[in-house]
């Protein structure tokens, strides 16, 4: 029996989506708890001693410059062509990319950083999604996840003021636990709730021996 919802269905309206809100998501200041997260986790890369850094999902690049500025060897993906561009005129080296098909040899990178982005793969591809990305990790590599949860809901989100409406995931704290302990270990799980919401902050680290 067919998933109700599959990556390869959902990723096209999210390229057009996100191609058209690139303009008003370029001109946005971020939310300061996300500054502290993103913070956080170049503290823990660089007290590692940790030098290149994936982002996944990048949007305009603002987090990626961030790493670049921070001293890290930065290279960003996104789906949208529009976003891949802004990276660029900001001085990141990006590709347009999908998280199944990244393009990157095994092991090109000692950390992964993905801010709100893989909420919008479907639960049933999630899995090979964090296999990927556990691919493009060194043994003992980094990854941030930081993704909206809450009450289940797969769909478009009801009132979403992109267009076409955005394909989301949300899933509860077990759930999201139940996914990355099976690719990665589990080094901090815990939840902010700025301003209504129930964000998931995960950073994971590639076991030294794959699992």
């Amino acid at each position: 029996m067919k998933a109700m919802f599959e990556y390869k269905d959902v990723v096209a309206r999210l390229q057009v989506a996100y191609d058209g809100s690139a303009e008003d998501r370029d001109q946005r200041e971020k939310a300061p708890w996300k500054l502290t997260e993103r913070a956080d986790f170049l503290s823990i890369v660089r007290t590692e001693g940790k030098v290149s850094l994936l982002e996944i999902g990048a949007g305009t690049g603002q987090d990626g410059l961030f790493f670049q500025k921070g001293g890290l060897e930065t290279v960003v993906t996104d789906l949208s062509p529009e976003m891949v561009a802004r990276c660029r005129a900001k001085g990141l080296v990006a590709y347009s990319a999908d998280f199944l098909n990244l393009g990157f040899p095994l092991s090109s990178f000692d950390a992964v950083y993905a801010m709100n982005c893989l909420l919008h793969v479907p639960n049933v591809n999630l899995s090979d999604v964090l296999a990927a990305i556990r691919n493009v990790l060194v043994p003992g590599g980094l990854f941030f996840l930081g993704v909206y949860g809450g009450d289940p809901f797969e769909g478009e989100a009801p009132n979403d003021w992109h267009e076409p409406p955005r394909f989301f995931s949300i899933r509860t704290d077990d759930q999201m636990h139940g996914y990355v302990r099976e690719y990665f270990d589990v080094l901090d799980f815990h939840v902010v709730e700025p301003e209504g919401v129930h964000f998931q902050s995960v950073t994971l680290r590639k076991p030294m021996l794959t699992k």
